[in-house]
């Protein structure tokens, strides 16, 4: 293992350099954190790059909490892109409906933050709240991120078609387990991880099919058992909805290179099971590179 101690600016950056000069492919990484389970900077930037990721997209905890993991903040994120601002981007990030929230969110955005999230937060998906939220993003012509969990973050997804139709100029990302488990039109709502095979036509699957507003992050192990509960089906749902899947980490791992890390094991899932490497580009990159507006 890399000690992370001998790793400087100099030689990631070169290190990056190179491999793009070599003609690798870039992978933009829409779903990181710093103080992920109390990993430091230095850990994290050792994980991207032993990741081949050239880009990251930091998402800071609101004020009150540390999205469940101890993530950190929105000042904390701002400050490792401006140390290295070639390699991260950021969003801002507040717990919607508390009097605090427009005016943190805009702070933030006007800083250079490119999206809104991770929320994570325990109100309805269609709320008041999340209404106020999504009219930041409109204003701001930014992204939303969200954690779909049942009955814990961003609840009744099955109502979430009301926000897209009410904001189609704002772009949601879906992630986390009731997003994926969605997939399947059989979907038991209280089951966060459901294995066996999937039968297309869930509620994940009908809003990217009728929803140009509606995005996939394809991180953490929500995402990952997704594509591996039933590879045949992945095959397909990478397919037709290629163009509006994102990958993501969201990996708290400290290594990068084992099988104890997301990161590692959803790009050789996604390197498996992607139609063609016309559909993996644009998962890995391209995608990203045009909602987000960065490189």
């Amino acid at each position: 293992m890399l000690s992370v101690n001998t790793i400087s600016r100099r030689s990631l950056l070169g290190g990056a350099a190179c491999a793009l000069a070599a003609g690798r492919e870039r992978i933009i990484d829409i779903h990181q954190h710093t103080n992920y389970s109390g990993r430091t900077d230095e850990q994290l930037i050792a994980h991207q790059q032993r990741n081949g990721i050239t880009r990251t997209v930091l998402l800071p905890a609101g004020s009150k909490y540390g999205l469940a993991v101890g993530a950190g903040g929105n000042d904390s994120v701002v400050a490792l892109a401006r140390r290295l601002e070639d390699q991260f981007s950021y969003f801002a990030n507040e717990l919607p409906g508390i009097p605090e929230t427009k005016a943190v969110l805009e702070k933030y955005l006007s800083m250079g933050a490119i999206g809104i999230g991770e929320q994570k937060f325990h109100v309805d998906c269609d709320s008041a709240a999340m209404r106020l939220v999504a009219e930041i993003a409109r204003d701001h012509k930014v992204p939303v991120l969200m954690h779909i969990q049942h009955d814990t973050y961003n609840l009744h997804f099955e109502r979430f078609y009301r926000m897209l139709e009410a904001y189609p100029a704002v772009n949601f990302i879906g992630h986390a387990q009731t997003f994926w488990g969605n997939i399947d039109k059989n979907h038991q709502q209280a089951v966060l991880y459901p294995k066996g095979p999937v039968t297309p036509g869930g509620i994940t699957d009908r809003l990217l099919s009728d929803y140009p507003n509606m995005w996939g992050d394809l991180s953490a192990g929500s995402a990952l058992n997704a594509m591996l509960r039933d590879e045949e089906h992945a095959r397909g749902f990478l397919e037709r909805h290629q163009d509006r899947l994102m990958f993501g980490s969201d990996c708290n791992d400290t290594d990068g290179h084992d099988r104890q890390c997301v990161a590692h094991d959803q790009q050789a899932a996604l390197r498996r099971l992607a139609p063609n490497e016309t559909a993996l580009r644009k998962i890995f990159y391209q995608n990203a590179s045009k909602l987000l507006r960065i490189t």
